[in-house]
């Protein structure tokens, strides 16, 4: 199964040179890197990412994040994957970046839905 991270490019590409990625600053407060199913990713764009045009969009093997991965539940009681630690690049299967539309809304690649 796939699940997916939103990150700022910069942060990622350093993510990808040091091997792992300890999170944005809302992650590492909360103690956690928050990720999304492919049918949260859109809501969680338009709801923390809104006119962000910096992004990257990046789809982790949800296996391969073992026993760091948990199931909490967060918006209105869905359950949303949570990677307690680093979230290694062993774990990324693709990354790309992800810009906005014309109409300001992030324009996803229709494959990931």
């Amino acid at each position: 199964m796939l699940i997916y991270k939103i990150a700022d490019e910069t942060s990622w590409r350093t993510a990808v040179v040091d091997g792992a990625f300890v999170g944005s600053v809302d992650d590492r407060r909360d103690g956690f890197v928050h990720l999304s199913t492919a049918a949260q990713t859109r809501e969680t764009a338009a709801r923390h990412f809104a006119g962000r045009a910096d992004l990257v969009l990046a789809a982790i093997d949800a296996d391969a994040l073992g026993t760091a991965l948990r199931w909490e539940p967060s918006r209105g009681g869905a359950l949303f994957p949570h990677c307690y630690g680093p979230l290694p690049m062993t774990a990324v299967c693709w990354w790309r970046p992800l810009p906005l539309g014309g109409d300001g809304v992030h324009a996803f690649a229709d494959e990931i839905f």
